[in-house]
């Protein structure tokens, strides 16, 4: 029977109840007296040269307050990078400034000219659309290998080229990786990409500004997935407000997948007009503005190649890899394709030799930044899909051959500096194929063959590195944050909880899984735990949620600031009980003395922690209430085996998802549901990214894809029913919950899953295509069909 409260419970949200009845508060909800609206006027061309601004006839317009351009910003900072990275010569990497609103050029279509202030939004637009602009066009940068030729335009013109850095890890590795493929007996090359996807979360990014006047402090309400994070840049390195008189809220956010940790300047222009205007300034994004200004993912163009011997074992990979980063840095962008991309290289596989050469260019693009699983995606895609390519050239299964090369033993210390802790990766792939039912497959094959359709069976395994860390290791690598996490548990006199996180939840399920732990431990029902987050006035500095990193390490927080309440609660109750507070238990809610029959309630304690009259002050102060920091001494490091069933139409090329089964090992879970929830989630996401999602930019950097009419999402009828199992654990060794992140987990594991099954249907077709670029749109698969 599964349990049906505490750890391991498969317990429902709690905070859908308000979501799927309109009771959220999210920040558009938010409005404030005297209230102004702000409307940017953003270029239309990818690059060019700002000669004029006027201004004249827009201000006049009704409604509006002021307009704000670039020289409104001069004595105020950029907005910084969060990250920095020293290429593989040992030098830093080049960063160019990154202005509010643009000062001189533009280096982008969406690229923010000028803000107009108004009464209304509408008045805001419409004037606008009056402030006349000279702009001189200039020639753009698109394709990043071009940007890289001598000749090219210049995005940045004080950079000496378009390359931010030339990184190359690890840097000591590549002799040996260039001798082992020298020496190899098979070595498979593939050439692929990972297109450029747009996030398109539910919720579109809104920022609302304040200022009190009266005490000089400001207010930040933004769509944010870390408001310290916030906090910390925006004031300290924008716009220069001392950290106690700025307060960034975070309230209820519809979905980030990364988009929404970043610092962006629309974060910075309201709150610096609302201090200029001493009136409150919002701003709320249009879904075609969006898929202008928010920072975009992955768009990686790589070559790799692995090397194996005559047992077919691997023994050495290489790749290089363009990595986009756009117009400008975003917050953790230098980061996503090098410590979060290069690390993962090695997979599940015990490979002795790797080398990854990554080189970041800029181009006159929205900047790329970190989008759900960040790094590792676009390092799993590169592994699966070459390894099912050295498997048919071998002519072997491509799942013996992985089994063949897995890693067997732990911890294992990979030759890219990373250590897994535990795993068991042949019994996920014995989980998935009980799930998957690979023994029906030829059958099912069969089947689809009888009505004309192609069928396909692609398998995946990967790793992922998940809660990174620690700051100490992070920091030598470039981080200019530390990323630990923080928990205060406040007891109240009558014995309900209130648990201040720094984690932020926009979808995974805090309000629910949080107080799980908590009430697990004390022996007390979840309904009296309430998670309190997103707002840096009330909860303890912490560096938000991404990365998959919430329980891990923000629940680690929370538990260790719980065993402190429970140390405390323990001498508490010895005291009521006349009892030596080493002898005094707490189970179900209840401190007992061992051995006995004596025993005080859990709220009978609470309660003499606030109102002390059983026990001298002298030798326990008044009060339940508990603060601690938890940074990670490694990442945690979930695994999982992926199957995928497609069936292609040889006519049209269509591919449609028939099967999809998926076996995790996500350590020690605390709530199943909301596991299943987050696979589920991720997977559809990966479905998007392999057949019907890009971001495409003509010759002139115009993004042609901007709308939903352009942008294909995934729909209902283009995901099947999921199988997912997480009953293989191996919980981490290092935090006190064994847990390991499961967030990001479907969209890493997917896409690959799913080009392999489109490669294996055609092949299965007689078409030998050994590889096809995402999205894999009809048009893309009936032409790699017709040779």
């Amino acid at each position: 029977m599964p349990k049906d409260h505490g750890i391991g419970a498969p317990m429902k949200r709690r905070e859908d109840v308000r979501f799927l009845t309109g009771a959220g508060n999210y920040t558009d909800d938010i409005n404030l007296s005297r209230q102004l609206y702000v409307h940017f006027l953003r270029s239309d061309v990818a690059h060019g040269r700002i000669n004029g601004i006027d201004t004249e006839e827009a201000s006049k317009m009704p409604g509006v307050v002021r307009i704000f351009t670039g020289k409104d910003f001069e004595g105020v900072g950029g907005l910084p990078c969060g990250w920095q990275v020293t290429d593989r010569h040992g030098e830093p990497m080049q960063e160019p400034a990154h202005p509010v609103l643009a000062q001189g050029k533009v280096r982008h279509v969406g690229d923010p000219i000028a803000a107009v202030v108004a009464e209304t939004r509408e008045q805001a637009r419409d004037a606008a659309e009056a402030i006349a602009v000279d702009i001189e066009e200039l020639p753009a940068v698109v394709d990043m290998k071009a940007a890289l030729q001598d000749g090219a335009p210049r995005v940045h013109d004080d950079l000496t080229s378009n390359l931010c850095y030339d990184w190359g890890f690890v840097e000591d590795n590549k002799a040996a990786v260039d001798e082992a493929i020298r020496n190899a007996h098979h070595v498979t090359t593939l050439e692929l990409v990972n297109q450029r996807l747009a996030p398109n979360a539910m919720e579109p990014r809104v920022a609302v500004g304040d200022y009190q006047r009266a005490n000089d402090e400001s207010t930040l309400y933004t769509t944010s997935q870390n408001p310290h994070v916030i906090r910390l840049l925006m004031g300290a390195f924008v716009l220069g407000i001392p950290e106690h008189k700025l307060r960034v809220v975070a309230p209820d956010v519809g979905g980030g997948f990364g988009s929404k940790i970043f610092h962006y300047a629309e974060e910075a222009f309201v709150t610096f007009a609302a201090r200029q205007l001493n009136r409150p300034v919002k701003w709320t994004a249009s879904r075609s503005e969006a898929f202008l200004s928010d920072a975009q993912g992955r768009d990686h163009v790589t070559k790799i190649e692995l090397a194996l011997d005559a047992d077919n074992n691997f023994t050495a990979i290489r790749t290089e890899t363009y990595a986009n980063m756009g117009a400008y840095l975003s917050t953790c962008a230098p980061s996503v394709p090098t410590w979060l991309h290069g690390t993962l290289m090695a997979g599940n596989y015990k490979t002795p030799n790797i080398y990854v050469n990554v080189k970041a260019v800029f181009t006159n693009t929205v900047p790329v930044d970190a989008y759900r699983g960040a790094g590792r995606p676009e390092a799993t895609f590169q592994l699966e899909r070459v390894i099912d390519k050295a498997a048919r050239e071998l002519g072997v299964d491509p799942m013996a051959l992985r089994r063949q090369n897995f890693v067997t033993e732990f911890p294992y210390a990979t030759p890219v500096a990373v250590e897994y802790d535990t795993g068991d990766y042949p019994a996920l792939v014995d989980k998935l194929e009980e799930i998957a039912d690979f023994g029906g497959f030829e059958a099912r094959r069969k089947e689809s063959e009888a009505r004309g359709k192609l069928r396909g069976l692609g398998v995946n395994c990967y790793i992922e590195a998940c809660g990174i860390a620690p700051s100490n290791l992070v920091g030598q690598l470039g981080a200019r944050a530390g990323l630990y996490d923080a928990a205060t548990v406040r007891v109240n006199a009558t014995g309900s909880i209130s648990v201040m996180v720094g984690a932020h939840s926009h979808g995974q399920g805090h309000e629910t899984a949080f107080p799980q732990v908590v009430a697990d431990m004390l022996g007390i029902d979840e309904s009296m735990v309430d998670i309190v987050h997103g707002d840096t006035s009330k909860i303890p500095f912490g560096m938000g949620t991404y990365g998959s990193r919430s329980l891990a390490v923000c629940g680690s927080a929370m538990v260790r600031a719980t065993e402190k309440i429970i140390a405390k609660a323990k001498k508490i109750a010895a005291h009521l009980m006349e009892a030596s507070d080493a002898d005094i238990e707490l189970k179900d809610g209840k401190f007992t003395v061992a051995g006995t029959d004596k025993s005080v309630a859990w709220g009978d304690v609470t309660l003499a922690a606030y109102v002390p009259h059983n026990y001298p002050l002298t030798e326990i102060e008044p009060g339940l209430e508990e603060t601690s920091f938890y940074d990670p001494s490694n990442f945690t490091y979930p695994a999982g085996a992926y199957a995928c069933e497609v069936e292609v139409d040889p006519d049209t090329g269509k591919v449609t998802i028939e099967r999809f089964s998926a076996a995790d090992d996500f350590g020690n879970v605390i709530n199943p549901m909301i596991v299943d929830g987050q696979v589920h989630g991720g997977i559809g996401q990966g479905i998007g990214q392999a057949l019907l999602e890009s971001c495409a930019y003509d010759e002139n950097g115009q993004l042609v894809s901007a709308s939903y009419m352009d942008y294909a999402m995934p729909r209902a009828d283009d995901v099947p029913f999921y199988s997912v199992d997480h009953s293989v654990q191996t919980p981490c060794t290092h935090n006190p919950l064994g847990v390991k992140g499961c967030g990001e987990a479907g969209a890493i594991g997917s896409p690959p899953t799913i080009v392999n099954a489109v490669i294996d249907a055609l092949h299965s077709g007689g078409h030998k295509v050994d590889h096809i670029d995402m999205p894999l749109t009809p048009s893309r698969v009936w032409t790699a069909m017709q040779g």
